[in-house]
């Protein structure tokens, strides 16, 4: 019960800002554009459905952290995407085939380690211009290495399985051979891997979006957000407490939806 508590628990709070952040903005009367010079850094309320306060410019924060908690799911979603298919195609390719060709290939995985990371995440930003989406795709283009390290060494020793060896010998192509028998028997580790390496997108998009060097306006994110709230710590605190809490929130749901994964998965192997 334990078990699947720890996967159940993570998912609904997930799915239920999910749907917060997809509804939330529809039942406001307010949106994320509007400024009102009246209401500038104005105090959670629930009269003038400023559940959230304003910001700055007057804007309403209820609707503005709501579109944050999208921009912060959609880069939970695209990034790992990408990661996990440069990820695993790479790493499967260099573990089944092996031989020079895997030697090869797991150089330039070292190469790119020895890259800093940060850095290069901003010059693929400079080179797509900071587009809305191409942002998430430069994360998950980098953040593909690890996976695909532990992809091939999962392969390394698939590959020396029974039901293996008898593709083999009936003729089965290499490719046919890694998607339909070797990506399978991967999906457990890559699960897991995959909901503890969304935090580390979700991270670097906040950082970047901190420095003023992500989503730009007038889009938001929950990094830009706390950019700005750090700038009005003292006089209007909620600016900073509100998408910075929701942020930590969600990084530990999913760092907790992947211990559950791992507990599961390893429970159905000892089994």
């Amino acid at each position: 019960m334990s078990m699947n508590r720890s996967i159940k628990v993570p998912v609904t709070l997930l799915l239920a800002m999910a749907l917060f952040a997809v509804a939330g903005p529809w039942l406001s009367p307010h949106d994320y554009l509007t400024t009102n010079f009246d209401r500038l850094l104005a105090s959670p309320s629930v009269f003038d459905m400023h559940l959230f306060g304003t910001d700055d410019l007057g804007r309403d924060l209820f609707v503005r952290t709501m579109l944050g908690v999208r921009v912060t799911l959609i880069v939970a979603i695209v990034a790992s995407l990408v990661s996990l298919i440069i990820g695993v195609t790479y790493g499967a390719i260099a573990g089944f085939v092996g031989g020079r060709v895997d030697a090869a290939m797991m150089r330039f995985v070292d190469t790119l380690y020895a890259l800093p990371f940060i850095f290069f995440v901003i010059l693929l930003m400079v080179a797509f211009e900071r587009n809305f989406f191409l942002i998430f795709v430069a994360i998950g283009a980098i953040n593909w290495l690890d996976m695909a390290r532990i992809v091939r060494g999962q392969t390394l020793s698939l590959r020396e399985r029974e039901f293996v060896e008898a593709a083999r010998l009936t003729g089965v192509s290499t490719l046919r051979i890694i998607f339909r028998h070797i990506a399978p028997n991967l999906i457990g580790i890559v699960v897991v891997y995959v909901t503890l390496t969304i935090p580390q997108a979700i991270l670097v998009e906040s950082f970047l979006s901190f420095l003023g060097l992500g989503v730009q306006e007038p889009q938001t994110s929950l990094g830009a957000l706390v950019n700005v709230g750090v700038a009005q710590m003292e006089g209007a605190p909620w600016m900073l407490l509100i998408p910075a809490v929701l942020l930590a929130l969600i990084l530990l749901c999913f760092n907790f939806l992947g211990d559950g994964l791992r507990d599961y998965f390893d429970a159905r192997h000892a089994e």
